[in-house]
């Protein structure tokens, strides 16, 4: 079953909210992610110190986008916005493979939420555009995201700058648990 499987029987209302969050390490990609979903300008993008909050309309959803900066300092106060999650959006840069590690680690923590028990993850393998990029295959085996029973989960391969992959409802309707490549 899908993630828009799911979000069709939460949400029956004609207008649909859909409440997303959309976390991840710094510089990662959200912002560029979220400012492509609601087709802006991408050219003059800054490190999120707080965040950013934007509704974007897709087939029949509107969809509410809290995008949380990552920066370390910031990552304690992600916690103040799990209440009412209906997906979870994590991003990762591909090509900092030497932040693998405590992505994964943050991955897990946040996977280990009680308020966000249950919830669906759509993993973003940002920045498939750069040479060096892991491929989406290859970060889900690093993060044994084969593990994860207790939610639908899927990770898909993209690149926020040329918006290539970054079609959430697409995603969402594909289905869950594979890898799949833009």
């Amino acid at each position: 079953m899908g993630l828009l499987s799911i979000l069709r029987k939460l949400k029956s209302t004609p207008d649909q909210e859909v409440r997303i969050l959309l976390l991840g390490l710094d510089n990662a990609g959200k912002t560029t992610l979220l400012k492509q979903l609601a087709s802006e300008d991408i050219s003059h993008i800054t490190p999120t110190q707080g965040f950013n909050i934007k509704s974007v309309q897709s087939q029949g959803f509107k969809l509410n986008v809290w995008d949380i900066g990552g920066q370390r300092k910031i990552r304690p106060y992600w916690r103040n916005y799990f209440e009412n999650t209906d997906i979870l959006i994590y991003v990762i840069d591909s090509a900092d493979r030497k932040r693998f590690e405590e992505t994964g680690q943050e991955l897990a923590e946040l996977l280990d939420e009680e308020k966000l028990g249950g919830v669906p993850v759509l993993i973003f393998a940002n920045k498939q555009d750069l040479l060096t990029a892991a491929p989406a295959s290859e970060i889900a085996e690093g993060l044994n995201l084969h593990t994860i029973r207790d939610r639908v989960w899927q990770i898909q391969s993209c690149s926020a700058l040329s918006g290539e992959g970054v079609q959430v409802i697409g995603v969402i309707e594909r289905g869950r648990h594979k890898a799949t490549g833009p």
